[in-house]
């Protein structure tokens, strides 16, 4: 029966080494192969800039995994077979892996479709997932924002999901976190200045790495390329609120027979 080495997804948090946990640097650190995602062969890895910032050079045996910036399925399809394949081929020499994952392995990552997909090629293969920092939470405390307090609400959702929707949740919710907001993000600041929420919108982008930035007069954004690694922090303090069912409810008295 073959065995396998166990495929380990390290969260790494969005861009400060300092934001690795102990059990993911452990993770790193123990001997384990390391593969990281680039967009394209021979392009730079985010994630793998990460721990190298930490102190952690680049061991000889890391090796890239592709996967392409496009929404052609076709063109997808391949990409993660490709990349599954060359996983289930490496764990099967019996070495642990461990996938170097910026943010957070269960937030918007590469990780969960790369494991689901070795899985279906090899069931036996153990996946360990290492929770860690997101972006939007490391993105709240550099700028001193609460995601949310008390009874609010938050939500978190792709940009792409467009306008009309963005719109329409900032009634539903207190905060809005609108991630990978770079492709509209004019359209979003003319919403939110057009609903009176500019003054409550911050702008983060590359939170936690060397040149991250940060925006607080999103309106200046206008007409500016950004970088894809950003996101959109927005608050609506006037939303109307439904009432709220406070303490344990009692259990319904059963009905007399």
């Amino acid at each position: 029966m073959q065995s396998y080495g166990k495929l380990i997804g390290a969260s790494l948090g969005p861009g400060d080494p300092d934001l690795i946990t102990r059990r993911a640097w452990a993770a790193v650190t123990s001997g384990a192969r390391w593969l990281y995602p680039v967009k394209k062969a021979e392009d730079a890895s985010y994630a793998l800039s990460i721990v190298e910032r930490g102190g952690l050079p680049k061991p000889a045996d890391a090796e890239a995994l592709v996967f392409p910036m496009t929404r052609d399925p076709e063109i997808l399809a391949k990409a993660w077979a490709r990349a599954a394949t060359r996983t289930v081929e490496l764990l099967a020499e019996g070495r642990d892996l461990v996938f170097l994952v910026e943010g957070d392995a269960s937030t918007f990552a590469t990780f969960g479709h790369l494991a689901r997909v070795v899985r279906e090629l090899a069931p036996a293969v153990v996946v360990e997932t290492i929770p860690g920092v997101s972006s939007f939470a490391a993105a709240a405390a550099t700028t001193g924002v609460a995601l949310a307090e008390e009874d609010e609400t938050i939500a978190v959702i792709p940009t792409a999901y467009g306008i009309a929707v963005i719109d329409h949740l900032l009634d539903e919710f207190d905060t809005l976190v609108l991630m990978k907001v770079k492709p509209l993000i004019d359209d979003v600041i003319e919403l939110i200045e057009r609903r009176g929420l500019a003054a409550t919108a911050c702008f983060i982008e590359k939170v936690g790495a060397p040149d991250q930035r940060i925006v607080r007069d999103v309106t200046c954004l206008k007409g500016q390329t950004v970088h894809y690694l950003s996101l959109m922090l927005v608050q609506n303090p006037g939303r109307a609120r439904g009432a709220l069912h406070r303490g344990c409810r009692k259990p319904s008295a059963a009905k007399a027979v």
